[in-house]
């Protein structure tokens, strides 16, 4: 088959959506099928250009000034459009477009979809409504929140209005981005979601395109042959890494607080960058922590580390859609630890320890308690062992597969 990608979190950024695509991409070009590529992406001269383009890979016109946070941000879809059909014509012959966002690049994707009557599939990541209550100040939430989606329904029908409510949308902003996700769902012919518990939610706010559960997994690649079952020693520092974005809505210097209150022995590494990087640097300056604060890296520079982890770390609350961190920790065989009873889906069983609550008080007695019990560690370690081949890229891959032979199927029928 051949296969365009259009996703806006991609280049130049660390986290989750990257993993995941990138993964993606990898496995299917594996097994033959060709796939493009399409990004925004901060400027490179051209030898860079073609590095990327080798592995098609293009990164599309891009905004100089307006950057969400650290990521770089699609120009305006039309202009996105017009550029790829100059530069690439090719991909008004593929088979199927799969789009990974819902910014610029991912509504151009969708549009020249619609021209060239391309079935397309959406995987929905993330929540975008919480992720803009983290990342723009109190004062002009409303503001940006009315502003995206009126943008996003410039390019793609709006049919669906969402209205504050106590469930997942108590704030117009956030109504306004639940809005913008259901609107641009509704626009592709098969709708993908990470996890079953953000499919109902996405049901609850209005798409009524089909909707399949296709969970993330880990590229073979970083499936080392023999690993061993992580064991604490009484008496010995437990290792924990964290390998997230170090954003507001991840709650890492929460979990610095409830550290604190251990009175504990360990050792942390902190691998990512974000909003929230200059509060936690300061915490551990303050306190004097034994954690190490490595800023943005990608996944292959920090699996050594991780290898050598006993807990991985994950402590957003009704944020997460799926959280690689639990699944990429699973391949090590290390333990996670989080607070959000919805990651009981995303972990292996008995591979956890999920808190008893979210709060700082909440996260420090579990964690007391499981340094109290070491010989907990081996037990959780042996069960993410146990389950980690479920997790292979390679497996999961063929769901996907049959998911574009069938939407291929239907647009042909």
């Amino acid at each position: 088959m051949k296969i365009a990608f259009f996703t806006d979190a991609y280049l130049d950024i660390t986290g989750g959506v990257r993993t995941a695509v990138e993964a993606q991409k990898k496995t299917l070009e594996d097994l033959g099928h060709t796939v493009y590529l399409f990004s925004p992406g901060f400027k490179r001269s051209d030898t860079k250009l073609k590095q990327l383009a080798k592995q098609n890979i293009f990164v599309v016109p891009t905004c100089r000034f307006f950057i969400r946070g650290v990521i770089p941000t699609a120009r305006r879809p039309r202009l996105v459009e017009k550029w790829i059909l100059k530069q690439h014509p090719e991909i008004k012959g593929f088979d199927v477009f799969h789009v990974h966002y819902e910014a610029g690049c991912s509504i151009a994707g969708i549009r020249l979809a619609h021209q060239f009557k391309i079935p397309v599939v959406q995987t929905m990541h993330g929540r975008e409504d919480v992720g803009l209550e983290s990342l723009i100040p109190f004062g002009l939430r409303t503001f940006v929140g009315v502003s995206l989606d009126w943008f996003h329904s410039w390019y793609l029908p709006h049919d669906v209005k969402v209205k504050k409510d106590d469930f997942l949308a108590p704030t117009r902003a956030r109504a306004n981005m639940w809005s913008l996700m259901a609107n641009h769902a509704n626009q592709v012919d098969l709708v993908l979601t990470p996890s079953a518990h953000f499919k109902k939610k996405l049901m609850h706010y209005g798409v009524r395109r089909p909707v399949e559960v296709m969970p993330n997994g880990v590229a073979d690649a970083h499936f080392e042959e023999h690993v061993v079952t992580k064991t604490l020693l009484p008496g010995e520092p437990m290792r924990i890494i964290w390998h997230n974005r170090v954003n507001s809505e991840k709650r890492l210097s929460s979990f610095l607080e409830a550290l604190r209150l251990t009175n504990g022995k360990y050792k942390m590494d902190v691998f990512g960058d974000g909003n929230e990087l200059g509060k936690v640097r300061r915490m551990v300056e303050r306190y004097d922590m034994p954690i190490k604060i490595h800023g943005a890296t990608t996944f292959e520079e920090l699996v050594e580390k991780l290898r050598k982890s006993h807990l991985d770390v994950l402590t957003s609350y009704n944020y997460d859609t799926f959280g690689m961190t639990l699944i990429e920790a699973e391949v090590a065989g290390v333990p996670a630890f989080f607070c959000d009873p919805d990651m009981e889906e995303i972990a292996a069983p008995g591979g956890y320890v999920k808190s008893d609550g979210v709060s700082v008080e909440a996260m420090a007695d579990s964690l007391k308690d499981l340094m109290e019990h070491p010989e907990r560690i081996e037990k959780m370690s042996a069960a993410m062992l146990k389950h980690r081949d479920e997790v292979r890229q390679s497996e999961r891959i063929k769901k996907l597969i049959a998911y574009y032979q069938d939407v291929i199927k239907k647009a042909a029928a």
